[in-house]
């Protein structure tokens, strides 16, 4: 019989989490973590445990998660080498500002920062944690478990959203506390109160404006019809970052690729710049002082040295956007239609680019007509992410999953599992390369383990394909290090127990896709290639003033 009292420091730690609403965890069980498993059990009727087969995946699943559903992903791993394993992807998400919950592990508590040796120690973990997320948060009691995760969830909920890190000792989560009422979710803070001067400004600046524009990133999710109504009231085109890919649907003719931005830059003169980084005019297009610049970003920090703007609001884009409309119109600002223009040069450009990159784009509307408008996609790094960014078309905010600026090789297998976890009834298709795939192929076993449906394409060169390229078209032909060896991927797939299918052509690769999917169970189809042309040309800009 049981005569232990109260709960121990482990158990309130998951009671919280379920408190917050975490229905999912994606893990990796060592010593550290021991109570805390135990305490998963004790509750895995609410929350589901996915175990992987590297500590990096469980990260990369949950970024996955929280891309597509904009709720919040959980990994947890342990502390030292697990963690840092971990934390390619905690730098994915923190570049796209993705609100991932890394918990972890740590040594004894009364012996970190001694430097004795302890199993998976390392110097100040928590200092290392601090470069790739937003907050850090240590857990010193039992008692103090609910009130570090609810701080956790108030830092992810809040502002810009980016990975936060919890740590707890295992002694912290062996030990016991009195029984605690676990508290309810804790209030979220309220998003910065809207400057009325700050939005009279910036709209009597578009209404003036000859030739506006409104460049958006992944911060304008969750506003889509309040940037569709203001972009369609000032008749300006919207010019979508890769980051940004579903904001507007790119079937609406004011919907604009980065590359139709590019051509557009010399006539712009006032640019409404809403949560994106704004980096393409930045460093590439260059600054030019007839440009006036507004921008409405969550973070008052975000890319206001590189460029100040005329009028800056630190606000929610979907409050801003609406604020903007609202005082557009009560103007009554009368704009001729443009919308014929602009879906002119759309389609020109992308009949010139499907011209010169044409398998990235036969390749590419295989995958789009085989998906429903919901349907994701996740890019590995690979010739095909790079065309993806303008030439695959994107209907709906969070159904195309990318990795940031941190371009991380690798990522998309796992991410695209984390994705369909999330959303088992929507079809989820990984698009990489050999190279990218190796880096997380073990994988499958979690697809397979845990049935997550998952198609995944790979393009099979037989080297790092965008390293081979440079070699021979920058070094003269000078290879190295960009050949690989690979497995015999039907045998490959076939051990973990996957269907599989080959391809050679979009032509085969259609049918293949369609059946994938058909299946419902994890999938691999091989396309062996001799690589695609060169995208770079075509996706880095020349300074144009």
């Amino acid at each position: 019989m049981n005569t232990q009292v109260g709960v121990t420091g482990a158990e309130n730690l998951v009671d919280t989490l379920a408190a917050e609403g975490v229905d999912t965890i994606f893990g990796l069980p060592g010593v550290q973590l021991d109570y805390i498993f135990d305490a998963l059990y004790g509750r895995r009727n609410e929350i589901r445990v996915i175990h992987t087969r590297h500590e990096q995946a469980t990260a990369y699943m949950a970024f996955g998660y929280a891309q597509v559903t904009g709720r919040v992903g959980t990994c947890l791993v342990v502390p030292g080498p697990g963690v840092l394993n971990a934390t390619a992807a905690l730098s994915t998400a923190y570049a796209c500002n993705a609100p991932v919950l890394c918990l972890t592990g740590q040594i004894p508590s009364a012996h970190i920062g001694g430097g004795l040796g302890f199993l998976h120690e390392i110097p100040d973990q928590t200092a290392m944690l601090a470069s790739v997320s937003k907050w850090q948060g240590l857990i010193k009691s039992p008692a103090d478990a609910a009130a570090v995760v609810h701080e956790a969830f108030r830092q992810l909920n809040s502002g810009r959203r980016r990975p936060v890190v919890v740590e707890i000792p295992p002694d912290i989560a062996a030990a016991r506390t009195a029984s605690l009422p676990v508290r309810p979710r804790g209030p979220e803070t309220a998003p910065p109160q809207l400057d009325p001067d700050a939005i009279a400004r910036a709209a009597a600046l578009l209404g003036r404006a000859r030739n506006p524009a409104i460049f958006v990133g992944s911060g304008t999710f969750g506003a889509e019809s309040e940037l569709r109504e203001l972009a369609e009231m000032l008749q300006a085109p919207v010019i979508i970052s890769e980051n940004g890919l579903g904001a507007l649907d790119i079937r609406h003719p004011l919907a604009q690729t980065m590359q139709v931005g590019n051509d557009l830059w010399p006539s712009i003169d006032v640019a409404l710049a809403v949560g994106t980084r704004f980096f393409h005019p930045i460093v590439e297009w260059g600054r030019d002082d007839g440009v006036r610049l507004i921008r409405i970003d969550i973070d008052p920090a975000q890319s206001v040295a590189a460029w100040p703007p005329d009028v800056h609001i630190v606000a929610d884009a979907r409050a801003a956007l609406a604020a903007l409309a609202d005082r557009v119109s009560a103007s009554n600002l009368r704009r001729a239609n443009r919308q014929d223009e602009f879906a002119h040069m759309k389609a020109a450009k992308e009949e010139a680019l499907g011209r010169i990159l044409a398998p990235q784009r036969a390749y590419t509307k295989v995958i789009r007509d085989a998906l429903p408008e919901d349907g994701i996609v996740c890019f590995d790094v690979t010739q095909l992410h790079f065309y993806s960014w303008w030439g695959y078309p994107v209907y709906r905010p969070r159904t195309v999953i990318q990795p940031g600026y941190q371009g991380t090789l690798g990522y998309g297998y796992p991410t695209a599992l984390g994705a369909k976890v999330a959303l088992p009834d929507r079809p989820v298709v990984y698009v990489g390369g050999d190279g990218g795939f190796m880096f997380n192929c073990q994988e499958l076993a979690t697809a397979m383990r845990f049935g997550i449906a998952v198609v995944a394409i790979i393009f099979n060169d037989g080297a790092y394909g965008n390293v081979r390229r440079t070699q021979k078209e920058m070094f003269g032909g000078r290879l190295i290090s960009s050949d690989l060896y690979n497995p015999d991927f039907a045998k490959f797939a076939g051990s973990f127990g996957l269907d599989y299918w080959k391809a050679d052509s979009p032509k085969t690769l259609a049918p293949a896709l369609d059946a994938a999917l058909a299946t419902g169970r994890p999938a691999f189809i091989e396309v062996p290639t001799e690589g695609f042309p060169n995208p770079f040309p075509h996706m880095f800009f020349r300074k144009v003033r």
